[in-house]
């Protein structure tokens, strides 16, 4: 394997769903050969007009999209079968197991608890996550995996912007083949989008 590397993306907002008070969201994700990979997203902007979640006791939680939340997909490189994770600012998070595009969606009993860490500054929310890649992919130093990265943000009037690396033609749809842009870790090309 080639050195891991830091990859650093910048989320679009589906333009369906425009949102001013979100400046922009940033992630980064660093896939080592050994331990957890690590995913940290970074929402810029007005956080006063935001709604965010408030802190619980980490916990299993179904329906976080339905309010401000980060979200990974990640699957084997060409393969159908795929994980949807979701990781809550209030410490909450969920994941899923998918057989192909939105079929045969359960729960992913491997899935530990992912280790969120969650800080604020005036103008930002910063979550980041530790996702054994192990539980899911056992050989995955060796495993060539594509991931989609996006965000749901919800304003304090309840609206909902869509927020993602590359987002599918039509409507929000994260769930999407066409959503998978980035190939975490040594096997991917230099990617880095602004």
């Amino acid at each position: 394997m080639q050195p891991t590397r830091v990859q650093s993306i910048r989320l679009a907002c589906h333009p369906d769903t425009p949102e001013s008070a979100v400046h922009h969201i940033e992630a980064h994700v660093y896939r080592p050969p050994e331990g957890p990979m690590q995913v940290t997203y970074a929402l810029h902007g007005d956080l006063d007009r935001l709604r965010i979640p408030p802190c619980v006791t980490p916990a299993r939680t179904d329906g976080l999209w339905r309010h401000t939340c980060f979200e990974l997909f990640i699957k084997r490189a060409g393969e159908p079968a795929y994980y949807e994770l979701n990781f809550s600012p209030s410490g909450a998070w969920a994941a899923y197991s998918f057989g192909g595009y939105r079929a045969d969606a359960a729960p992913a009993e491997q899935a530990p608890d992912p280790q969120l860490e969650v800080s604020f500054t005036a103008d930002s929310l910063e979550l980041a996550a530790a996702v054994p890649l192990e539980l899911f992919f056992p050989q995955h130093a060796s495993v060539r995996l594509e991931m989609a990265i996006s965000a749901v943000v919800e304003a304090r009037d309840g609206r909902l912007s869509y927020w993602a690396l590359r987002h599918a033609p039509g409507k929000p749809d994260f769930h999407h083949p066409h959503a998978y842009a980035l190939e975490p870790g040594a096997h991917s090309a230099a990617m880095s989008a602004a």
